[in-house]
């Protein structure tokens, strides 16, 4: 169940490697993730923490009740990027916090990202890299070493 910031409560631990998403089994209930969406026009993205990836992207997306206000006008969603391994709700919302924050705090020309086109997919390859950035400062300032990082193959800023 979600409380008023859209999280989740459970917890788990995992091994920290970078592997696509898509390949990765879930096991729902039993962790926290953090997680990494992006609009399905590619001009926003939206980070959460929950136990429920699936149940909550369903809810991101309008399928079910309970998706956050902010990613109501980006609908459909899709995952870019989920971090999981956090040893409780405490831990993964501060990372939650941490990536948020290195995201609104660092440089971005955001005049520059506005005026691009969409349809290009190089503005989408922008907010995916400014993400990625924000969260390289994350994993600077946060012992990560047990936490499991997971790109989506498609958008994911290591092949940019």
């Amino acid at each position: 169940m979600d409380d008023d910031h859209g999280h989740d409560n459970a917890s788990s631990a995992a091994d920290n490697e970078d592997q696509p998403v898509n390949k990765v089994k879930l096991k729902e209930g039993r962790g926290w993730y953090v997680y990494l969406i992006i609009s399905a026009d590619m001009r926003k993205t939206y980070v959460g923490v929950t136990t429920d990836f699936e149940r909550r992207l369903k809810q991101h997306n309008g399928e079910l009740n309970g998706g956050a206000k902010a990613s109501r006008a980006g609908r459909p969603w899709q995952c870019v990027c989920l971090v999981h391994g956090f040893e409780g709700r405490s831990e993964a919302c501060g990372f939650e916090w941490k990536w948020k924050y290195f995201s609104r705090n660092s440089s971005r020309k955001s005049r520059q990202l506005d005026n691009l086109n969409s349809q290009t997919g190089y503005f989408s390859s922008l907010l995916v890299q400014h993400r990625q950035a924000a969260l390289d400062r994350v994993k600077d300032s946060f012992d990560c070493r047990h936490l499991k990082i997971q790109w989506q193959g498609q958008i994911s800023p290591l092949s940019m």
